[in-house]
């Protein structure tokens, strides 16, 4: 026993417990997937395999692949002012390792002086150091401002390629509505291309400043302490680096799932935001608290257990690419000096050796830790590659919604055969759209969910300019997915569809979007003030527009056309209706499509307005359940829900339904 106990030191406990402490780490991180896969794979059959092939994200050839195809947007020619900070960067980070080399070599001189009490050599160096000061502050600051610019330089180009993918057409209404691959594309576009753009640039300083080092220390070691120590240093490098790598690879996927959850969690929030009217009559306040809490629980639970595995590798990092780098540094740098028959010191004083022993140790000691920085830069690229998988498949998703290509998981695998074989022969966007001025023309047409649902399985009909018609119909008979169809938001699946442009058609909703901007844009929107004047509209037709509605008193109010407002708190109900109205007389349309839009305006200015409509020549097509519309229309289009449908003219006979 007490031969034992001579062996239990702090020292070895400290030793034996930290390696324990370790292979539990380990043991436990290879355990816990599995676990997790258990648990989740009895609630989520269906969509385990896509989120693992989504989740994909480690230092790869692939993650490589990625990344360069991502610098190519950011940096789009080699003339360009992202090149120029690039060359920036890389002579500031030339010019401040050649500062610490010189700071090395004139720091030891200066001990030297002091230590051989020389002043004439102290003065000359100390000297020499104060004037230099101005220049390497000047060289540390340039470095930042190359690297703050870049960032930001980076995130412009970036931002705006995503972006003009995502509002080419209706890319961001398919991204939300026809395709369920990105759940957060306001997430994406805003904090992770942020953090991904920063990743990139602060890896590239934290790659190009080490690298540099270790060229120029071995270059100076090599004719110090031979070849043979810097050698040592980079076989060290090669193995914990490789070793550390294997270690790091969940940190990928663990980033692309914080990243998602995030996203969960801020769509909740925002949601809250949204219908916080609506929640409120309800009393839903406990209920939106306990969904808020639920989301804000996952994100919780999986950041502590990403906290937990990063302390686990940051363990392992400061020993092997801090403390073991150091040590490795120690044992190479001493073996000239301890080595008595050494033919590079067999002659040199007791100053000589303390000089050449600060100069040699400093430049490995830097070199070591310029190791350590290499070597734990790789955590900081296993991070990227999390971010680097997410832009990727947004930008993927992106290109294949404008090529008319989107993908959907289908919830429900219980259908019977025959609806499934129904659903397999519907192909979206196998129908044809013709433009073709003053009519609209259903041919043959299947009007479908892009969940392939048939509502109607052969709808044929033909309206010319000048023919309202009115379309009725229960709820979920497919009224808004024809209006949906019309203005192209939803695929065509099958026969051919007739229509003007999609500038000659206007959208009325019954919850009418007002934009953020002044009071005339409500009016114009989308249009800008320059496209008004080209179009050669003045404001005093603006004010006519409005009085057609009854809301000249706006103006009046306001003062002027360039009040600004929070116009969807500041109108009411009605006159945001109506504001809806005076855009549509605005664009002048050749059909407009009017769902419900004049629910909360009174009779009498909801006949004017129809009846103004016929004056200037907009052609209605007309979802309301109000009796007093049918003799503004010709026809009417009725829906039963079953996929059956009737177009037929409005007479005297006909059987008016509605309230």
């Amino acid at each position: 026993m007490a031969a034992f106990s001579k062996y239990v030191t702090a020292k070895s406990s400290s030793i034996a417990g930290g390696i324990l402490l370790a292979l539990y780490l380990l043991r436990r991180r290879r355990r816990t997937p599995r676990q997790d896969g258990r648990k989740a794979g009895s609630d989520l059959v269906l969509n385990s395999e896509k989120d693992g092939r989504k989740d994909r994200a480690a230092v790869d050839m692939v993650f490589f692949l990625r990344i360069l195809r991502i610098v190519r947007i950011m940096v789009p020619r080699f003339f360009c002012m992202e090149t120029g900070y690039l060359i920036l960067i890389a002579a500031m980070l030339v010019a401040r390792t050649y500062c610490d080399v010189w700071m090395i070599q004139n720091g030891t001189m200066i001990e030297s002086g002091i230590i051989s009490r020389d002043i004439s050599l102290f003065k000359k160096h100390f000297y020499s150091y104060i004037s230099v000061i101005p220049g390497i502050a000047l060289v540390n600051n340039f470095l930042k401002l190359g690297l703050n610019e870049l960032k930001l330089r980076f995130r412009e180009r970036l931002t705006k390629h995503l972006y003009d993918q995502y509002l080419q057409g209706f890319t961001y209404y398919k991204m939300g509505n026809l395709d369920n691959r990105i759940a957060n594309a306001d997430q994406l576009l805003t904090q992770d291309v942020e953090k991904f753009c920063n990743s990139v640039v602060e890896l590239y300083s934290n790659l190009s400043k080490p690298l540099l080092d270790i060229g120029l220390y071995i270059f100076k070691l090599t004719s110090a302490i031979g070849a043979q120590g810097p050698a040592i240093m980079m076989s060290y490098l090669l193995i914990s680096g490789l070793f550390l790598t294997r270690l790091r690879r969940p940190i990928g996927k663990m980033t692309v799932t914080e990243q998602r959850y995030e996203g969960e969690y801020r769509y909740v929030n925002s949601r809250l935001i949204t219908n916080s009217e609506e929640i409120a009559f309800y009393n839903g306040n406990m209920r939106e608290k306990q969904t808020i809490h639920t989301t804000f629980k996952k994100l919780v639970d999986h950041l502590h257990n990403f906290i937990f595995f990063r302390f686990s590798m940051g363990f392992v990092d400061s020993i092997i690419a801090k403390y073991l780098a150091t040590v490795v540094g120690y044992l190479v740098v001493s073996r000239p000096f301890l080595n008595l028959s050494h033919p590079r010191h067999l002659q040199s004083t007791h100053s000589e050796l303390l000089e050449d022993y600060y100069q040699s140790g400093r430049m490995l000691l830097r070199m070591s830790q310029a190791l350590g920085r290499i070597v734990l830069a790789g955590r900081e690229m296993t991070r990227l590659s999390g971010f680097t998988a997410r832009i990727t498949e947004l930008m993927k998703v992106l290109k294949e919604l404008n090529s008319g290509k989107y993908e959907r998981t289908m919830i429900s695998h219980q259908e019977k055969e025959s609806d499934t074989a129904e659903k397999l022969a519907l192909v979206p966007g196998s129908g044809q759209i013709i433009n073709r001025d003053n009519i609209i023309k259903f041919d043959r047409t299947p009007l479908a969910t892009p969940n392939g649902d048939v509502l109607i399985r052969d709808l044929t009909f033909e309206v010319s300019s000048g023919t309202n018609v009115l379309v009725c119909g229960p709820n979920g008979c497919g009224k808004s997915s024809l209006f949906r169809v019309l203005g192209e938001l939803w695929p065509l699946f099958g026969g051919q569809l007739t229509k003007p442009e999609r500038g000659k058609l206007f959208y009325v909703p019954q919850r009418p979007y007002m934009t953020l901007g002044s009071l005339r844009d409500q009016v114009i929107y989308p249009d800008t003030l320059e496209e008004q004047r080209r179009k050669g509209i003045s404001d005093q037709v603006l004010k006519e527009y409005l009085d057609n509605v009854q809301l000249g008193h706006i103006l009046d109010r306001e003062g002027s056309w360039d009040s600004v407002q929070d116009w969807m708190d500041v109108l009411s109900g009605g006159e945001k209706q109506r504001m809806a109205m005076a855009r549509l007389f605005y664009h002048k349309p050749q059909f407009a499509i009017l769902d419900e839009c004049t629910s909360a305006v009174s009779v009498d200015v909801e006949d004017y307005i129809y009846s103004h409509c016929r004056t200037v020549g907009i052609t209605l097509f007309t979802v309301s359940h109000r009796k007093s519309l049918w003799k503004h229309h010709k026809y009417y289009l009725h829906m039963d829900g079953r996929g059956n449908y009737e177009f037929k003219p409005i007479t005297e006979e006909t059987v008016e339904f509605g309230s």
